[in-house]
């Protein structure tokens, strides 16, 4: 259902993952992958996006450290490279090629100028900072890890954001949580969804910690949210 395409920046060209709606002009999503990279989980969810009415695009974040990760959370291998991988990789960077993405997906001939974006895990933290650090017009994160160190940039968010927060997310503990629910509970411009007794990538479908119901209304909440900030 997919294109690959580059994205040019001043550090070198990175390769994305672009799915088309049927409609001749749409808003666009970023999807902001997880640590295994741009793999088949990420492009379901982009496809998905295109099948509701989006042009998505998931781009190669690690092409820094290693251009192409495609990986599962099947095997210790590849969980001990996606850690290797998420250890090495700048977040900072990683903001500025979102941007890049952003600036590339607005300018194509099928969007219609607005951008979101969905992140995961890694990409939740990153959906936070795009929210404060980039141009795009609404952001989600799901189960995002290092939200709460920071939380602080949350003085310059003035774009609508949208957080899952698993309660018994192993990466993200009850400490790290109340820390970003203080920072967040009064910002006109978040809304927050705890989904009690959840893990860790709860809405990753075949993941150890998957649930069905709780990825469903995680899923229909972010639809929602973007069918009213982005159309």
């Amino acid at each position: 259902m997919g294109e690959h395409i580059s994205i040019t920046t001043p550090d070198g060209a990175f390769a994305a993952y672009v799915a088309r709606p049927k409609a001749d002009k749409a808003p666009a999503v970023v999807v902001i992958q997880e640590i295994f990279g741009v793999n088949q989980v990420m492009r379901d969810i982009t496809d998905g996006l295109a099948a509701q009415g989006y042009l998505a695009i998931c781009p190669d974040l690690f092409w820094r450290i290693e251009p192409g990760v495609d990986i599962t959370d099947k095997s210790k291998a590849e969980w001990d490279k996606a850690f290797a991988l998420f250890n090495a990789f700048d977040v900072d960077a990683g903001v500025k090629d979102i941007q890049a993405t952003i600036t590339k997906i607005r300018a194509d001939a099928q969007s219609n100028d607005k951008v979101g974006c969905v992140g995961f895990c890694l990409g939740g933290r990153l959906a936070f900072l795009a929210a404060t650090r980039t141009d795009v017009d609404a952001a989600v994160g799901y189960y995002g890890v290092g939200i709460e160190s920071v939380v602080g940039e949350a003085e310059k968010l003035t774009r609508p954001l949208m957080l899952h927060i698993a309660e018994a997310d192993g990466f993200v503990p009850p400490t790290a949580q109340a820390i970003i629910r203080q920072a967040l509970k009064d910002h006109p411009s978040v809304e927050i969804h705890s989904y009690p007794g959840r893990d860790h990538a709860f809405a990753r479908e075949g993941g150890e910690h998957y649930d069905a119901a709780d990825a469903r209304l995680a899923g229909g909440r972010t639809l929602q949210f973007f069918g009213r900030t982005i159309g």
